[in-house]
């Protein structure tokens, strides 16, 4: 059993959960972006009082630690700390990028590029190959033409995200493949059970938002 508070507020919609091994009992989302800090605690003591348990109840709580918005990444994790700081139950910390790889990986050949829309034709990217480890790091890239042509000349990359209607039309090659999807609550709840059982904790005093690059405000396009 491990029973996990979900949290993810770091783009336009906000959403919780609450999973048993990756199972959801109870979700919730919020799609007004300003108000996310408003929202989240009242949000997770209903969630919290629908399935007749407390904090104290969970085995960890789990973050989308970014990339996203420079807000919305500190108000998710502000939270979550305090929650771990307060109970002693541990914290994990997930990527932005692993949870939008991560939905798409049944349909990927080869590799999977998540791309975060930043600013005109710069995204946050990552590669994995379909077992989701990872062949390039998290990083900001400006994108053109040539990118990623030296693996796209011999293997497909599926790119999704919310960058791909600007990346489509500039990365043409037959091997580039596109899927339009948003960081999924549903998703983060896998991969949060997953971790919870390799025992693959953040460390709470020292975790922090993982920005890429300093502020950065996006608008998520559904």
């Amino acid at each position: 059993m491990s029973l996990i508070l979900n949290i993810d507020t770091a783009f336009d919609e906000a959403g919780i959960c609450l999973a048993d091994n990756g199972s959801i009992l109870y979700k919730e989302t919020h799609a007004q972006f300003k108000d996310h800090a408003t929202w989240l605690h009242p949000a997770i003591a209903t969630l919290l009082k629908k399935n007749n348990c407390s904090i104290n109840d969970l085995h960890a709580i789990a973050v989308n630690n970014g990339p996203g918005s420079y807000t919305g990444l500190r108000v998710g994790l502000a939270a979550a700390k305090g929650f771990c700081f307060a109970t002693g139950i541990p914290l994990i910390t997930i990527s932005s990028l692993q949870i939008l790889a991560n939905a798409v990986k049944e349909k990927a050949t080869d590799f999977i590029c998540p791309m975060i829309d930043a600013r005109r034709m710069e995204v946050f990217t990552a590669l994995y190959d379909k077992q989701l480890n990872i062949i390039q790091e998290p990083h900001a890239l400006i994108i053109d033409k040539n990118s990623f042509d030296t693996v796209l000349a011999n293997k497909e990359i599926l790119f999704c995200g919310n960058a791909i209607n600007k990346v489509q039309p500039v990365i043409a090659s037959p091997n580039a493949q596109y899927i339009n999807t948003k960081t999924e609550i549903e998703e983060m709840a896998k991969i949060s059970a997953d971790l919870f059982h390799q025992s693959a904790f953040a460390d709470l005093a020292y975790a922090e938002p993982f920005y890429v690059k300093d502020f950065y405000s996006p608008s998520i396009k559904k």
